[in-house]
């Protein structure tokens, strides 16, 4: 890239969606463009755009991060030895 150039975004939102339910919402991300606004990314990769203000919008997002954020310490077994590490629960579901 040359100086002064700029990356220009492939998309942006252009309007919200209707509620969706929190167990769809892999993760999301905050957008500020043309109009600010919350993209949900879906469990099957699809990007959903949503108004920030609203309170299903919120709860959606608090879902997440709980899911996201929870860590839980390993206990060592008898045959483990301690290694003082935590594992960060991602809210994905393991497929076997």
């Amino acid at each position: 890239m040359g100086v002064g150039s700029e990356v220009i975004k492939k998309s942006f939102c252009v309007s919200w969606s209707q509620p969706l339910q929190s167990k769809r919402v892999k993760s999301y991300a905050i957008e500020e463009g043309p109009m600010r606004a919350v993209i949900f990314i879906t469990r099957n990769g699809f990007k959903i755009c949503a108004d920030p203000e609203a309170n299903w919008v919120k709860n959606v997002m608090n879902s997440v991060d709980s899911r996201t954020t929870t860590k839980k310490a390993i206990r060592p077994t008898a045959s483990q030895p301690p290694t003082n590490k935590a594992i960060v629960k991602s809210g994905l579901t393991p497929s076997f």
